[in-house]
């Protein structure tokens, strides 16, 4: 069973930048960072396929060019990269590993993925 430990998160404001970490034990297929917010669905920012070593990626419409998903092997690490954060970006992040393809693609569901992290709070003010 893989384990996964976030950190990174903070306060920060509009505008700035904050990069997240998550260290695992056991590399899965699919690493992703979700984000659940108060009140709201848990959703995935950003998804990377590991074996691939120039990593396919994917991201949530509104990470599109302000988030980078990487993943170093040698130091079993996923990292997010976060850039123009905005106030709406103000959620608890998860970390998730998975094993679930579909035509060798990563999903951006949760359900797809059965390991998870603690979670790293992440808040932007305006």
């Amino acid at each position: 069973q893989a384990r996964l430990e976030e950190s990174g998160g903070g306060s920060v404001q509009t505008g700035e930048s904050l990069m997240l970490s998550c260290k695992y034990t056991n590399r899965r297929a699919c690493m992703a960072w979700f984000r659940q917010a108060p009140g709201k669905e848990r959703e995935a920012v950003a998804v990377i396929y590991t074996p691939d070593p120039s990593g396919r990626k994917r991201y949530h419409d509104s990470a599109e060019g302000r988030f980078t998903i990487s993943h170093d092997n040698a130091e079993k690490t996923v990292a997010l990269r976060m850039t123009s954060l905005k106030p709406e970006d103000t959620a608890m992040y998860y970390c998730a590993a998975g094993s679930r393809l579909y035509g060798g693609v990563c999903i951006m569901r949760a359900p797809d993925f059965d390991t998870w992290g603690q979670g790293a709070q992440v808040t932007v003010s305006s």
